[in-house]
Parts: structure tokens; sequence; C-alpha cells
């Protein structure tokens, strides 16, 4: 699996020290990246989007509060772009300064410094870029270039609306394929939406192949593609499985990384399956980890979230921490490996576009006609959070895991993948991690303990549900976050309610 060296772009120092204690360079970032693909992506109005997402995107590290009505947004709609303006007079630093002490009330640092360097700061401005194709992108301060050429990617695939379910939206071709009781599913499903404080945005219930639940907030219908964070995750594994079943990766293989190619280099041991697992012991301190241990601002984990860097880069640059393979830990930097490996496959062994090729592989074989994968400065995708998808394309996603990988009568991912993924991996004592999906072993959610599911930011989720032919999408905005999970687990309790209350039916047929 000789896949040469990484490509050669900008090769600027990554991540150098700003400075300062509270990150706000990075925060508005994040804020402007999620406020234009809230706009461009989704197209979401800018009230629903500025209350709703922008500042609340990885909970904008606890200054949420603070930060809105200081923060001045410009919208340019004819070039896609977003700017987001802080000015830091004496009022606004002082709000930043004590919402941020009271959100680390342990962290020691220099506060008065602190404030004297943003007063002598003044201003903080940052930008994103619209591009149809791949989404929003966080650009560099004071530089509006990108790094990388945008490809138009479009789809094979007919009108969805005269093709049937799941690879078209005519849901005529599979009606009375479950027996489930049409109440009891609606009943569910708006108990997802019962709270309007979950911003829950869309619920799809599909049960033995048949499309039988759905709902949409407010002005939102089933074409409108929306934020799922890192939900991501799994994309990257189901675009690996596609690797391993055309014989291009293997599980065991060692990651050839050359910076891990040194002779006594620990990280030469990591395989695909220690990332898959997020076992590989890399350094990426994590929100879990104390203030203290996050020299760039934000912990690692986030870093890609809130700077124009390259994210694969960043990555995999990261020295090792732990033995390799010992423990589980929930870190962006397995994930984003993994993106440069199927970039590089795809590049150098397969000759293909790597932007268009998820689309041209993977979603055109479901039946997804478009979903967005953003990416970093440099054109890599930055599926670990930054995505966009309808619940119904979320939910063919989630029928080719419970199909076992077999998608139109053909075999997409390796047989047993579903499996793999959707088991416990070693090293996590709580038994919460698959193969870059979560797992139910434990029961932490209403459901049977042989439920896996793809899951982002304030409830994202896909459950697939093998024992009970079942997948369920929810998707919401991210300041429903303190109340989406009870929302989440009332309407699973239901739907798992009313399975239980049918006969059981014989499993399909999805052989190819």
């Amino acid at each position: 699996m000789n896949l040469g060296a990484p490509a050669q772009g900008d090769v600027r120092p990554l991540a150098p020290p700003f400075g300062g204690v509270i990150p706000l360079h990075l925060l508005l970032a994040t804020s402007a990246k999620v406020l234009c693909s809230a706009l461009f992506v989704s197209g979401r109005t800018e009230s629903d989007a500025w209350c709703h997402s922008a500042f609340h995107a990885l909970q904008t590290h606890h200054l949420g509060d603070a930060l809105p009505s200081l923060v001045e947004g410009h919208v340019d709609r004819d070039t896609g772009r977003v700017r987001l303006d802080l000015r830091l007079d004496e009022r606004a630093v002082g709000r930043i300064v004590e919402a941020y002490r009271a959100a680390y009330p342990d962290h020691v640092a220099d506060w008065d410094g602190e404030s004297e360097r943003l007063r002598r700061l003044g201003r903080v401005s940052r930008q994103a870029q619209f591009t149809p194709s791949q989404g929003s992108v966080i650009l560099r301060e004071g530089d509006d270039r990108l790094r990388f050429d945008p490809v138009a990617v479009r789809t094979t695939l007919p009108d969805a609306e005269g093709e049937p379910w799941p690879r078209g939206d005519d849901l005529a071709g599979c009606a009375g394929s479950s027996k489930l009781d049409r109440a009891a599913v609606d009943a569910a499903v708006d108990a997802a939406f019962a709270d309007a404080r979950a911003c829950t945005a869309a619920v799809v219930v599909v049960h033995c192949g048949e499309l039988v639940g759905e709902r949409y907030l407010d002005d939102l219908d089933r074409n409108r593609q929306l934020e799922s964070w890192s939900m991501g995750k799994s994309v990257t594994a189901t675009l690996v499985g596609i690797l391993v079943q055309r014989g291009l990766l293997d599980l065991d293989d060692p990651v050839p990384v050359p910076a891990w190619q040194a002779p006594g280099d620990p990280r030469r041991e990591i395989t695909v399956r220690h990332l898959l697992q997020m076992r590989s012991g890399l350094d990426c301190p994590g929100y879990d980890e104390p203030r203290a241990r996050w020299p760039l601002g934000l912990p690692d984990h986030f870093y890609v979230y809130g700077e124009a860097i390259d994210t694969f880069r960043f990555a995999w640059e990261r020295p090792l921490e732990l033995p390799v393979g010992s423990v589980g830990r929930y870190r962006n930097c397995d994930p984003l490996v993994l993106g440069w490996l199927i970039r590089e496959a795809v590049r150098k062994r397969l000759g293909e576009s790597y932007l268009a090729w998820p689309q041209e592989t993977l979603f055109d074989a479901i039946g997804v006609r478009s979903q967005i994968l953003e990416t970093d400065l440099h054109g890599n995708f930055v599926m670990t959070g930054f995505n966009y998808g309808t619940a119904r394309n979320w939910a063919r996603l989630g029928l080719l895991y419970l199909d076992d990988g077999v998608a139109g009568g053909r075999r997409i991912l390796p047989q047993g993948w579903s499996r793999f993924v959707g088991t416990p991996a070693p090293g996590w004592a709580d038994r919460s991690y698959g193969g870059l999906f979560r797992v139910n072993a434990n029961g932490d959610y209403p459901l049977p303990d042989d439920a896996y599911f793809m899951a982002g930011g304030a409830e994202q989720r896909v459950f697939v549900v093998p024992s009970a032919d079942l997948v369920v999408v929810r998707l919401g905005h991210q300041a429903g976050y303190p109340f989406a999970r009870r929302a989440v687990d009332d309407m699973l309790r239901r739907l798992t309610h009313a399975v239980q209350q049918q006969p059981r039916q014989p499993q399909r047929n999805i052989a190819p």
C-alpha cells in the first residue's frame, strides 16, 4: 500500500501560538463557517441561523451567551461570503473575560494581561466562503484566497420524484412492507418535536425498508440539507469500507504516512483498524481534558474547526502519547488521518477526482443525489464535522448498513463490515465505540443492545437497529443541545414499544 509522499502545498508552520488565553479568532472563524453553511447550504434565514446555530457551534467554548450581542455579521450573497467582526472595546473585553473565567474557574492565567492584550488587539474579523459543491470554507485572516480549485460535483441519477424509495422519493412501491401502527409512529415522531427548545429539525423513520415516519420543523422540507457534525465520521468509515471491498486497503495494513516511517517511530505501528476504532494513541487533547492542556486555545480535537489549515497534515503531525492500540479515545486526528489515506488512494491508486469520488462511488449507488462534504482551505474533506445532507439521505446511508453493505442488489461494502463498525472496539472501557460508529451495547439509548449509530453534536443521529429492521434519523440545530437528548429518548422509547407490539416480520432478502 505504497501511496507515496503527501501532496506538498502550503507548508507554513501550522498552529502558531496566538499569544493569549481566549482564542477569539478561532471562535469567530467557526461561527462564520457555520453561519455561512446555514445560509448558503441549508437555505435558512439569517435570524434563524444566527439564533440557533452560529454561536452554538461547539458551544463556542462557553462564550455563546456573550458573543452574539457583541459581533456584527456581514453577508454578501453575491459572492457567497460571510464575515464576522468583533470590536474589542472596554465593554466587550470585560464581558468576554468575565464569561470565559466563569467557564474555566480552575484555569490559572494573567487575566489583567489578557484583558490588556484584547484591548490592544482592538478588533477580530473572520470570514468564510461558500462554494456550491464543497460548501463553506474558513478563510485566513486578511486573505480571501482558496488553496484549491473547487469542483462541480453532479449526480448521474435521474430525478428522485419518479424513482421508487430508497433510490428515489416515490414511496408507493414499498408501502405495506412495514406493519407498524402508524399512529404510534406518528406519536413517536411528534415526541421529538414536542419541546421546541430541543430544536429538532428533521426526523425520518424507516422500518422493514419502508419510510413510515417523517416530519420537519417549520419551513424545512425533505430537500433541505442540514448540519450533522460528527455523523460524517461514519461517512469516512464507509469510504474506507469501499476501498477495503475493492482490495485497495486492508484493516491491518500499517498506515503509510511518510512522516511516520523513520526508523524507531512508533507511529509506524498504527493500522487502518486502529484509526477506525480511535485507538491510535496520537497526542490530540480533547474537550474532556483540562483547559491547561489546550496550547492552541482550543482542544487539538476542535482546532480543525476553527482555523484555515491543512487539516490532514495537522492530524498526522501529532506525536504519539499512548502505546498504539492500547486505549480508545474520541479524537478527530484518527478519522482525519483516514481522510488523508482515502485522498491518496483515490488520486494515486485509482487516478480519479478526489472531490467527486464520494458522489460517484457511494452516494449515487444508494440514491443520494447531493451530499455536501465540506473541505478545509486546501480542499481536504473535513468529514469529522463539516458535512450536510437531508434526513432522507442519512436514512439511505443507514439502510446501506442495515442491509450489510448492499444497495440496489450490489455489494458496496465488505460482507460483515456493518457488524465490524457496530461492535464494541477493544480499548474502550465503556464499550461505547465501534468503527467510527457509536454502539448501544450498554443500553445508553432505549433501543435493543445491537443498535449502533452515527453520532454528531447536539444529538444528530442515525440509529441502525438490525434486530428491529429499523433506521431512525434525527437532525437538529445546535442551540437545542441541552434539551435534545430527552426528546430523542422519548421518541426512541415510543418507537421501540411500537416495534415490540408487532409480530416479528420475515427478514428482507438483501443478498446481491
